[in-house]
């Protein structure tokens, strides 16, 4: 019902074969629960999590909060999960749709400690998922931000590529991708930091962007819109397309993005593809506008696969 097959839409990425470039963003399927049967929805692959070492509830509820006049979301759910290992129990039955692990450090683990946790969640998602997601970006977990500082950042990248190179080894099989997921709120000069990170640690890409601190322009009641957390949504539409522009034309495409970001339309995903994105991602756009936005999405892709033969 919802899905496209055509061999048009396949796309090599990192090394991995997607057999759509439209993918379902973190925070959806946070504990691996739905990841097969959200592939029905016609999604060319899906990413877990956050996940984190141990179990923990996240922040009080409420906790999100739909600006439905700007059709976006606050959220500041903060890592909440059951925890990687409880994941990796679900990942082990067969998949049906290509998995992405998106892992985070515990709240209680202090920034010091921070790269022990994202190790504990990589080697335990090690055989279960085709790629990895580092995420230091959302402003849900406090200080977490700080990692994406270029020191820290470079050191827990590095650990991390070490060891991918140790597990494939000992596990004989291909080392999986590792990307670097970025808020849309760093100024040029940290985006330019991220370049040249991901150039000198050799990871294999970035997805751009998660959700923002920023409140511009909002039309909804200032009650709402002063609540604490992440904007995700229409507001952000402008802001992640500029973000992958930069990042693509500063880096001279030297790696692969994944754009993700207010989008709620196909024009808004042709736009994105424009400005340098390999594969896309939704979230809010796909509660908004409901699953048929996934098979609009490919078909537009199509029509202009068409249009250029």
């Amino acid at each position: 019902m919802y899905t496209i097959e055509d061999k048009r839409l396949e796309r090599e990425v990192f090394g991995i074969r997607f057999k759509n470039p439209v993918g379902l963003a973190a925070g959806f399927d946070k504990d691996a629960k739905l990841y097969n049967e959200l592939s029905d929805f016609g999604f060319g692959f899906v990413e877990i999590g956050t996940l984190t070492p141990k179990p923990q509830r996240g922040n009080p509820k409420k906790r999100l909060f739909r600006l439905k006049p700007d059709q976006a979301i606050i959220n500041r759910m903060g890592f909440n999960n059951q925890g990687v290992f409880d994941a990796v129990k679900r990942l082990k039955k067969k998949h049906r749709v290509l998995v992405g692990g998106n892992i985070g450090k515990n709240k209680v683990t202090p920034n010091i400690d921070a790269v022990n946790d994202y190790l504990i969640c990589f080697d335990a998602l090690f055989e279960h998922v085709d790629y990895f997601v580092v995420n230091v970006s959302s402003p849900n977990t406090p200080g977490l931000r700080e990692l994406q500082d270029k020191e820290p950042l470079a050191a827990l990248l590095r650990q991390l590529k070490d060891r991918n190179a140790v597990n494939a080894i000992k596990q004989s099989i291909p080392e999986k991708p590792i990307l670097l997921k970025i808020a849309p709120d760093l100024t040029d000069d940290q985006l330019l930091d991220i370049i040249e990170i991901v150039k000198i640690t050799k990871i294999d890409g970035v997805i751009a962007t998660n959700t923002t601190i920023e409140r511009e322009h909002l039309k909804s009641d200032t009650v709402q819109t002063k609540e604490i957390g992440g904007l995700s949504g229409k507001p952000l539409t402008k802001r992640s397309t500029a973000v992958i522009r930069f990042l693509s034309e500063k880096s001279n495409k030297a790696f692969p993005i994944i754009g993700v970001g207010g989008i709620h339309s196909p024009e808004d995903v042709l736009e994105k593809l424009d400005a340098g994105a390999d594969l896309i991602q939704l979230y809010t756009g796909f509660i908004y506008e409901g699953p048929s936005l996934v098979k609009n999405i490919n078909r537009a892709i199509l029509q202009r696969y068409e249009g250029l033969n």
